[in-house]
């Protein structure tokens, strides 16, 4: 029987069970789905884990060689049933009417294509909501990741993203790229003239890092992927995306001001940690994650400023580098 959603969840290196064991596929209030699990090549199968769930739903369990993201969600894709497909990350907790939720959106407004907003747990760490909280801010992202105030359209990210499967495999899929696959593909389908848009209610709860050493190293690789995507496509590329980069190189000139000159250099930094402390306040409702949202806009800022004009700078010295025929 063909079902109407197919939701994939890609796992690699070691499985977060979270993805079943506290989402609870088989409680969703919508029930025409078939769940692929796709292990790429971690280090700590969960075989058994998915067949805890067989006599619950319709589950396929894949265990493939490591490939990265986006062949392995590929790899789903062709053995998939579903009439849309459904990404997701196996650090996302579905919450039970998730699936409900989309059916009343494409009943309402039929599309090709959507993606919904993240959140934090309750039940995740401090870090985690701080985390949480400075890759969902305006004052961080600028709201781009599916808030109401944004300064650029929402793209769909892999850890909720929904497409139709005729409208997948038209496109190809995902692209071979480690970083930024999703981006990738959220671009073919605007410049493809598909239709895409938000569902906000259509949520997932986000495990995030639980340090912030890991968290900056991931933001790093994300805006090292912004520079790929900047080539493979200039048109859209925006003055948002810059705003990292210059917030890190910013903040350096008003410490060196602040040091070398005048100590009142600092207070546009103090300034900005005052309205991320407070706005964190206001939401998580929690002093404690508010204080840790401060470093973790920072750690999330510079890493992916600094990550970017790493790869801007690698770029600019490749093209400037002779060709073989130039050589010769």
């Amino acid at each position: 029987m063909t079902q109407k959603y197919t939701k994939i969840a890609y796992l690699c290196k070691k499985f977060e069970k979270c993805c079943f064991q506290s989402s609870y596929p088989s409680t969703q209030t919508f029930k025409d789905f078939e769940v692929v699990v796709v292990e790429d090549g971690s280090s700590e199968k969960c075989d058994m884990v998915c067949q805890k769930y067989a006599d619950h739903l319709p589950i396929k369990y894949y265990f493939k060689p490591n490939s990265g993201p986006g062949p392995s969600r590929n790899y789903g894709a062709e053995r998939s049933q579903g009439e849309y497909l459904i990404i997701l990350d196996s650090d996302v907790i579905v919450p039970d009417n998730y699936l409900e939720i989309i059916e009343k959106e494409l009943k309402n407004q039929p599309c090709d294509a959507f993606g919904g907003p993240d959140r934090a747990h309750p039940s995740f760490t401090p870090i985690q909501k701080a985390i949480n909280y400075s890759m969902t801010s305006f004052f961080t992202t600028g709201g781009i990741r599916g808030g109401k105030k944004k300064l650029d359209k929402f793209y769909p990210r892999s850890f909720n993203l929904g497409i139709k499967k005729s409208v997948y495999e038209v496109l190809g899929g995902f692209a071979p790229m480690r970083y930024g696959e999703d981006i990738d593909l959220s671009t073919r389908i605007f410049s493809n003239g598909y239709s895409c848009r938000l569902f906000p209610d259509a949520f997932v709860y986000h495990k995030r890092r639980v340090k912030f050493s890991s968290f900056f190293r991931q933001v790093k690789h994300s805006g090292e992927a912004r520079v790929i995507l900047k080539n493979k496509y200039p048109e859209t590329f925006k003055l948002v995306h810059l705003l990292p980069a210059a917030f890190a190189v910013g903040n350096l000139v008003l410490v060196l001001l602040g040091v070398f000159c005048h100590w009142l250099w600092f207070a546009p930094i103090l300034l900005y940690c005052l309205m991320v402390f407070c706005d964190s306040l206001m939401k998580n409702k929690s002093l404690k994650v508010a204080l840790l949202s401060v470093p973790a806009a920072y750690v999330q800022l510079f890493g992916y400023g600094l990550g970017f004009l790493e790869a801007a700078w690698k770029d600019i010295l490749s093209k400037k580098q002779p060709s073989k025929t130039e050589k010769s």
